[in-house]
């Protein structure tokens, strides 16, 4: 890339991310246009267009890398891509976690969008089932009972305030945990479906950023997305009856509700972690606080509090359904 004042690179990390792209060297800057887009607390995302043509760039913040493996992250949103699920990746540096992807169009999906739109959770399900059922095999794997101890020794170390209650809480969801017992049957998962992480072309979605994916319990992934974005129990219906293509087996119903409380109690101890780097990375503290002290509380809402309803709660012994 050519160094002048009016070519891309050495304007800001934005800039020197595109000079080590083989598609932008020696690229003038007035031919790229740059839009930054919604980022999450802990990268940055922008909009390249240039030649006609449109990409993603993301930067890794500050300490995102720190429950990453960037190395497995790009094997794994490579085979999405293969797969039809995930954006073509056209560059990606492990080392950093910079990545540039081919742009989707449709629109970011949120919570609100999802409740207005009746047929959008089978539009997200049918995403699911695609990732999951692709045959591929992913570089790691995810199992969120050892994310979350492995968030909750990180805020010890940190110092970070933590709730008086959470060794109580911490106790029942490891009885959930025994309770489900160790899945037999993996399968390559999102792990991370927030409404963010889908893009919408009104006919199809696709899944973005597989930072958390891993071979795990596919029950997981549609809990995870009925969490975030807030599903009623039509909605659920709806994202269940989608996924298996009829009313789900009794098993997998009961082990998608009992994932929920620890869908919420990982992210709550993921936001309390950010307050330790959040200003880092362009966010205030207190956003993750509210954030991760909101989902703490729903967390201990719906964890199971008698035997009947721990009971309920099947052990692994399911297949991934196939087809």
């Amino acid at each position: 890339m050519r160094s002048d004042r009016s070519c891309v690179g050495g304007v800001g990390g934005v800039y020197a991310a595109l000079g080590r792209v083989p598609m932008f060297r020696g690229a003038c800057r007035r031919d790229v246009r740059i839009s930054r887009l919604s980022n999450s607390f802990t990268n940055s995302s922008f909009r390249v267009d240039f030649a006609g043509d449109s990409f993603f760039l993301r930067l890794s913040g500050d300490g995102a890398s720190d429950f990453i493996d960037r190395f497995a992250e790009e094997r794994n949103a490579r085979i999405a891509a293969r797969c039809g699920v995930n954006a073509e990746i056209l560059f990606s540096d492990a080392s950093d976690g910079t990545m540039v992807c081919r742009f989707i169009e449709g629109f970011g999906m949120d919570a609100e969008k999802f409740a207005s739109d009746g047929s959008a959770p089978a539009r997200a399900a049918a995403a699911l089932r695609r990732i999951h059922r692709c045959g591929g095999i992913f570089a790691s794997h995810f199992d969120p009972f050892e994310r979350i101890e492995a968030y909750e020794r990180a805020l010890r170390r940190s110092g970070v305030p933590l709730p008086d209650d959470l060794p109580l809480v911490l106790e029942k969801v490891n009885r959930v945990r025994r309770r489900l017992g160790s899945p037999s049957s993996l399968a390559p998962c999102h792990n991370d479906p927030w409404p963010g992480n889908f893009v919408d072309s009104g006919v199809r979605m696709r899944l973005i950023d597989w930072e958390y994916s891993g071979m795990g319990d596919p029950m997981w992934d549609l809990a995870d997305l009925s969490v975030e974005a807030d599903f009623d129990a039509p909605k659920d219906e709806t994202l269940l009856d989608a996924y298996f293509g009829g009313p789900p087996p009794r098993n997998s119903r009961r082990r998608f509700e009992a994932h929920k409380p620890t869908c919420d109690l990982l992210w709550s101890l993921w936001g309390f972690l950010q307050t330790v780097n959040g200003n880092a990375n362009g966010a205030p503290d207190g956003d993750f606080f509210a954030y991760a002290t909101d989902r703490y509380e729903r967390c201990k809402l719906r964890l199971p509090d008698s035997a009947a309803e721990l009971s309920s709660i099947p052990a692994f012994s399911e297949s991934v359904p196939s087809g």
